[in-house]
């Protein structure tokens, strides 16, 4: 296997960040979807952490790209 081969895979291992993070995120809201329907009152109140849920969730999956665009291009 070459240098080539090698940084593909590599990067290819890398974007496995974006799969977690789409379950993630899928996660979050479904969660606060079915909290909201259980009580209404209470959503709004969740709602900020929600956002930071999601923001975290996505970062995690940007972190992951970041490494495979490193990988592709910089070695």
């Amino acid at each position: 296997m070459g240098p080539e081969a090698a940084k593909l895979i590599g990067a290819g291992i890398a974007c496995i960040a974006l799969a977690g993070a789409g379950v993630g995120i899928g996660h979050i809201f479904g969660s606060y979807l079915s909290g909201a329907l259980r009580n209404p009152a209470a959503a709004s109140g969740q709602f900020a952490n929600l956002l930071l849920g999601f923001a975290l969730a996505e970062a995690t999956g940007l972190f992951g790209l970041v490494m495979a665009f490193i990988i592709l291009f910089v070695f």
